[in-house]
């Protein structure tokens, strides 16, 4: 029974590519989209478990004047059918009405929306581009993801189970009141109208308290966690006291904001306490007195009073849930600062797959700044014919990366266009572009899985040989043989720690050549590939990356020229713009920046022999 309302709903399913609603209400009814048909039921069950509740307390007035008028001898021989009408009810009806509700709002609902938030939501974050997690914190980012979820889950829920339910049982109240004497239920409809007052005034204010209390909840667990993934830096700089001092003031804000919040939901509890004193006196007093004067009965005055009772107790529950629902509501907000942002970089509309054959480059005015006025690149014109091997060299901060960075279209380009085979790649998919291009950085990065799964990255569909085969060609299979981590786990299985860190840097470029070469992408970037290896492993390396490059257009950028010297053709870029074109030879008899640069290296190798 269980497994048929969890499996109603597919949390999983492929959601809309478009970006989320910005609003909070906006932003929940999307996510609702997939349980419309079931929301009615909801409504339905709850709306008929509040009015079986609201009619026992109304009932158990009607018993008190039964078994006053009946006395102890006749009650069961006048009322035995209508009291076991009533037993019927409440031991068959009442629990199946009330089963059907929490199956249809915790199975069918809250079993499937919090995970579904969490998907999509990270399926939307991981469509933006480079830029967008340059500038946020990935704690933070995380964060944001992992609490959205159970904030809507939360909202809803209390929606349907407190706030549907608690308006129902409020009508259901106020009708029986007037059927005892209609001067019972016009305090109880000023006093609503009261407490829905106090609730506006309050909640909206805890609100604003709570949103600011998530903003600093999520600056601070950005700080710990950057702190945790750069540990090496904070060691290697002695600075744990100036972490501590960062994390220190931040977690000072964090108690500040949560005390206002804290003084806050004090003052409500006073608040709360006096109105509720408030509805017993307006409604239980006039009921009394009604009493006293012979136009209502003991029976009905029980009833009203349990009726009373029983509001001031759920008016308790409403105003902690309508809190709870602000809370969780600027939770929400600031979480849709992240998740709702629109995509930086999308595929434009038809966008087509990048047929595979063919790996021409070209490059037509292309000039990009980040939006400054400097810096980047300026006026670059540029044909890289198929299969041909380029050479990217200049100083640092010439541009080469900035270049390698737009031909993977990390950023929109801001002036001019890059073509692959005859195709602007503004106008063909971004998947597709960057599964036609292999790249191996300097900085190279890898996921905290085991090797098998990185290197598998590059092309999963493969077979166990072919993977080792490239590991091997990439001078790895040795060294990952010899693996082991902390769990027993050797070799191919052995996980790499966060950003591989449980690896030396030569070994993480190793992987993730063994990665590129197993991608077998007819276009090759090499942004300082062998930078972290020895001599030794870095002449095998080269040599593995020779054959590699057979048939491939490549492009390759290196500090150290020696690395280049033997590729078809030369760029040297400075100052963002191109000043040299040709090969190693013509380049150094034409003298300026290729020439000194090699002048130098080759003079301080000399030096060092």
């Amino acid at each position: 029974m269980f497994r048929f309302f969890e499996s109603r709903i597919d949390p999983f399913a492929a959601p809309p590519e478009d970006t989320p609603p910005a609003t909070v209400i906006g932003f929940i009814r999307s996510q609702l989209a997939p349980y419309r048909r079931w929301l009615p039921w909801v409504a339905l069950t709850g709306l008929l478990a509040a009015l079986i509740e609201t009619a026992l307390i109304f009932y158990s007035g009607r018993l008190i004047d039964l078994m006053a008028a009946s006395g102890p001898n006749a009650f069961w021989a006048d009322h035995w059918g209508e009291t076991l009408l009533v037993l019927g009810f409440v031991l068959l009806v009442r629990p199946a009405v009330v089963g059907l509700n929490h199956l249809l709002l915790e199975q069918t609902l809250s079993s499937n929306l919090q995970e579904q938030i969490r998907w999509r939501a990270h399926r939307h974050l991981l469509r933006q581009s480079v830029g967008f997690f340059q500038t946020e914190f990935a704690g933070r980012l995380s964060a944001r993801v992992m609490q959205m979820g159970p904030a809507v889950q939360d909202n809803v829920h209390m929606s349907f189970e407190a706030l549907w339910y608690s308006l129902t049982y409020v009508l259901g109240a106020a009708v029986i009141l007037s059927q005892i004497d209609i001067r019972l239920a016009v305090p109880l409809m000023l006093w609503v109208v009261g407490y829905v007052a106090f609730v506006r005034f309050v909640a909206a204010r805890v609100g604003v308290a709570s949103e600011r209390w998530a903003q600093a909840r999520s600056r601070t667990a950005g700080r710990i966690v950057d702190a945790y993934s750069n540990i090496e830096t904070v060691k290697l700089f002695s600075g744990a006291a100036q972490e501590e001092t960062y994390a220190l003031t931040a977690l000072r804000r964090l108690r500040l904001r949560f005390q206002k919040f804290l003084r806050m939901m004090t003052a409500l509890a006073f608040g709360l306490n006096a109105i509720n004193g408030v509805l017993i006196v307006i409604v239980v007093g006039p009921a009394v007195w009604l009493w006293t004067h012979g136009n209502v009965s003991l029976g009905e005055v029980a009833a009203a009073a349990a009726l009373t009772i029983r509001l001031n107790g759920m008016s308790s529950w409403i105003l902690w849930v309508t809190v709870r629902l602000f809370e969780n509501g600027g939770m929400i907000r600031e979480g849709l600062q992240s998740i709702a942002a629109p995509v930086e970089i999308a595929d434009a509309p038809g966008a087509v797959a990048l047929p595979r054959r063919g790996a021409e480059i070209r490059i037509e005015n292309l000039s990009h700044h980040y939006g400054k006025d400097m810096g980047g690149l300026t006026d670059i014109t540029l044909t890289i014919p198929e299969g041909q091997r380029v050479g990217l060299v200049g100083p640092s901060g010439a541009g080469k990366s900035t270049l390698v960075k737009l031909l993977m279209r990390f950023h929109e380009i801001e002036q001019g266009r890059i073509l692959i085979n005859g195709h602007p790649i503004n106008t063909v998919t971004q998947n597709s572009l960057r599964q036609r291009i292999g790249m191996v950085s300097q900085d190279t990065s890898l996921l905290h899985r085991s090797v098998r799964e990185n290197i598998l990255y590059g092309r999963a569909e493969t077979t166990e040989a072919e993977m080792i085969r490239a590991a091997k060609q990439a001078r790895a299979h040795e060294f990952i043989m010899q693996l082991q981590d902390h769990e027993g786990r050797r070799g191919y299985d052995t996980q790499v720690g966060e950003r591989g860190v449980t690896l030396s840097g030569g070994q993480r470029q190793r992987i993730a050549i063994a990665r590129v070469i197993l991608k077998n992408a007819p276009i090759l970037i090499l942004d300082e590939a062998t930078s972290a290896l020895d001599s030794a492993v870095e002449a095998e390396v080269q040599e593995a990356l020779q054959n590699v490059m057979t048939g491939k257009t490549v492009i390759a950028i290196a500090h150290r020229l020696s690395t280049i010297a033997r590729m078809d053709r030369i760029i040297v870029l400075d100052k963002g713009r191109i000043v040299g074109d040709g090969t190693h030879e013509a380049l150094l008899r034409a003298g300026g920046l290729y020439s000194d640069l090699w002048l130098r290296q080759s003079g301080a190798t000399l030096e060092a022999q």
